[in-house]
């Protein structure tokens, strides 16, 4: 798949280290596409504790600070 602006996508979380906040997805938009090879995005992220931008970079398994595309439903 190719980013582009619209797409919902999942924002990786980081987690902390004594687990009290866990490495979870957030959903998110791309709002512009900085490098389409790399596919480094600026995001609109939604989550429970307020909505941030974030220029993010892809990784095709969930790692924390990257976006990824959401799992295929059935």
């Amino acid at each position: 798949m190719k980013a582009s602006i619209g797409r919902i996508v999942h924002y990786q979380k980081y987690g902390t280290p004594g687990g009290e906040h866990k490495a979870e997805p957030s959903p998110a938009i791309i709002t512009k596409v900085i490098n389409e090879e790399t596919q480094e995005v600026q995001l609109f992220v939604m989550n429970p504790n307020g909505l941030y931008f974030n220029t993010t970079p892809y990784s095709a398994e969930p790692k924390g600070g990257h976006w990824n595309w959401p799992p295929m439903m059935k």
